[in-house]
């Protein structure tokens, strides 16, 4: 599994914008990243990225475009289950239960028609006391 939650802060900015570009050059980062640094420190944090597993490169003209080698949604379900193991103990339940119990959470009635709906396929589809085989 991919584990986004062990790169460092200047990492996960990087990896950012690859994901938000769907693929991205040297030039491409350097004009989206904050503070940004020298071009050489860079490619030098995109090595590291490569070496870690996190990034690809293909040559493009005279430069490399960098791609995830995971989908945007498959490292925020690693992360947020690291946080649902550290925070919440495991529990997926009060993890969601937090969040909609925080008042700073805002949702559209489509949004929560998709989680209505959502909850309730998961209610047919996991097993409860009254319905597991003994």
């Amino acid at each position: 599994m991919t584990d986004f939650t062990k790169l460092s802060r200047r990492e996960r900015e990087i990896m950012e914008i690859v994901f938000t570009l769907e693929g991205a050059t040297v030039s491409d980062i350097l004009g989206r990243i904050s503070k940004p640094p020298s071009r050489p420190a860079l490619r030098s944090l995109l090595g590291i990225l490569e070496a870690k597993g996190k990034l690809r490169h293909r040559k493009s003209g005279r430069e490399f475009v960098y791609h995830a080698t995971t989908t945007r949604n498959q490292a925020g379900r690693s992360a947020l289950r690291k946080v649902i193991e550290t925070f919440f103990s495991g529990s997926t339940g009060s993890a969601v239960a937090s969040h909609l119990n925080d008042p700073r959470a805002r949702f559209s009635d489509e949004e929560l028609k998709e989680l209505a709906a959502l909850v309730e396929a998961k209610r047919q589809t996991s097993p409860t006391p009254e319905r597991q085989s003994p």
